[in-house]
């Protein structure tokens, strides 16, 4: 599934009031293996395609649904072989074939519970030195380093995975591909994040 380069600002405002972004009292584990989980990853897939920062997103779901005593996100990085951009990849960030563009997969942890999978695509020359240090360097998540770039997120693509019988804590839920550009409207990144059954709370198995 194609997405519009823009939701409507309608549907942005609506999401916004239906599903509030502000840390709320976890839920029990009973009440987790009885929820809905399609409705649960229904509910994420809105948030995440109606903000600017995924980690932002993440991390404000790990305090409701009480994945870790301290709702923070870690990236650990995987070993994985050198993927670089394709072509449409290069133009959507407006890069030329000779410009570097640096390639980072992690996994993104919330206490002992994998949420997500992700592949960034950066331009390093359109982040600052500290920066890229950073994501060299730590186990931050791509979003809290460049949240100085004050992001904007233009989502590209959406993904439902489907899967038989109720998902684990490893089963891929949905899949979201998006850029990133500046406040000044410069694109930097391509993400594709991949969303994991641990997302839904500590009663998945």
């Amino acid at each position: 599934m194609r997405l519009p380069t823009t939701l409507p600002a309608t549907l942005l405002a609506c999401l916004a009031v239906l599903m509030p972004l502000s840390p709320a009292r976890a839920e029990p584990v009973e009440a987790v293996e009885r929820a809905d989980a399609a409705g649960l990853a229904a509910a994420l897939q809105a948030r995440i395609l109606a903000a600017p920062s995924a980690t932002a997103v993440l991390e404000a779901w790990c305090a409701e649904r009480g994945l870790s005593p301290e709702p923070r996100l870690v990236a650990l990085r995987l070993a994985a072989p050198e993927k670089p951009p394709s072509a449409e990849q290069r133009r959507r960030l407006g890069v030329g074939e000779a410009e570097p563009v640096r390639y980072r997969r992690v996994r993104l942890a919330c206490g002992a519970h994998v949420l997500s999978e992700a592949d960034n695509w950066y331009v390093p020359a359109r982040l600052t030195p500290a920066m890229n240090r950073a994501l060299d360097e730590t186990d931050a998540p791509f979003g809290r380093v460049v949240r100085p770039l004050a992001p904007v997120r233009r989502n590209i693509g959406l993904r439902a995975l489907d899967h038989a019988g109720p998902p684990g804590r490893d089963t891929p839920l949905f899949a979201v591909e998006a850029v990133l550009t500046s406040a000044a409207g410069q694109p930097f990144c391509e993400v594709a994040e991949t969303y994991l059954g641990a997302v839904l709370g500590p009663g998945v198995p």
